[in-house]
């Protein structure tokens, strides 16, 4: 159903976009292109002369300190620490903190490590990020302190960030540190607590989207269910954040699937807690915890109420599964 998956898409900090421009003066896309061709983002290198140099350990802010000559204009991505995680892949949901200066100017730039800044999470390599962020943590481990010097073609271009306080031109050094990466396949595995038998049932199904049995002659009820069917260990999830989150969706009435995040792409990420999502999942996921999976009977009032949705009728009641994979 279009309007779920729609709202399960979380605008990217200015801090990761790219900014361009095309010929008529309108703003165009953020891809790998709007700094140019893909071809023009030079290929990483894992060194390069003159090279800045980083301390500080993983999980703190990084002091970069940058040489006396002006950047050689190679992209490069230098593994400072190597982490004992998993390798992050492709299309991988990945959580990075990042410090950052400006090496045209030798001013540092915003970092998720200030007070009020907050990690970044993003699909890796899939072209929507400056390559900086976006190819860098590509066949990386989790745990991994990241060196990255970006040249315009690989970060912002010849329009720069204002955002971000970056010139156009400017080279950049970024220090990321990868917290986490989630695949998009990635499933809550355990032993399900089933809710009363009057309530819907839920099958596992592995990599699969789980099965949603709705119960003979039970009318709806008229108020949010929530029910913790595998209790995660993760922390609570708070107003605001950012979920990775697995989910699949049918109407009380029939038990038909009206959308599913397996059916358009597997993982998918969400602010909760904002307005942008219907009252029912603001409500019930606020307060869970990372490693979850939550069955969430909305009643009208908390969906799309007297509104048709797509395949959904006016006033429905909804069954939803969410598996909460990650929460920033």
């Amino acid at each position: 159903m279009r309007r779920i998956a729609s709202l399960l898409t979380v605008p990217l900090a200015a801090l990761l976009l790219v900014s361009c421009s095309s010929g008529d003066g309108k703003s165009a896309s953020a891809t790998p292109s709007a700094t140019g061709s893909a071809a023009q983002v030079p290929s990483p290198v894992a060194s390069a002369s003159p090279m800045p140099t980083v301390s500080g350990d993983f999980g703190s802010k990084a002091t970069i300190t940058l040489p006396s000559e002006q950047p050689g204009g190679q992209f490069v991505v230098s593994v400072v620490t190597e982490g004992s995680g998993p390798t992050v892949n492709k299309n991988d949901w990945v959580t990075v903190n990042y410090t950052a200066k400006d090496w045209t100017t030798g001013k540092d730039l915003s970092s998720s490590y200030d007070s009020g800044g907050k990690p970044q999470i993003y699909q890796a390599g899939t072209g929507q990020l400056v390559p900086a962020f976006d190819q860098s943590v590509v066949g990386k481990k989790v745990g991994s302190r990241l060196l990255v010097v970006a040249p315009p073609a690989a970060g912002f271009g010849s329009q720069g960030s204002t955002a971000l306080g970056v010139g156009k031109d400017d080279t950049v050094v970024f220090v990321l540190d990868i917290v986490q990466a989630v695949p998009q396949d990635s499933t809550i595995s355990g032993q399900l607590t089933q809710p009363p038998a009057t309530s819907p049932q839920v099958t596992d199904n592995g990599k699969a989207a789980p099965t949603i049995t709705i119960p003979s002659g039970q009318q709806p009820p008229t108020d949010l269910q929530t029910y913790v069917l595998v209790k995660g260990d993760g922390p609570e999830v708070k107003t605001g954040q950012t979920l990775v989150v697995q989910y699949t969706g049918v109407t009380w009435a029939d038990g038909k699937q009206f959308d599913s995040s397996w059916n358009h792409g597997g993982a998918q990420a969400l602010q909760v807690g904002t307005g942008s999502l219907i009252k029912g999942w603001d409500q019930g996921l606020v307060g869970q915890t990372v490693g979850s999976r939550v069955m969430l009977v909305v009643p009208p009032s908390l969906g799309y109420g007297d509104q048709a949705s797509g395949s959904i009728p006016a006033n429905s009641t909804l069954v939803f599964v969410i598996d909460i994979l990650e929460a920033v």
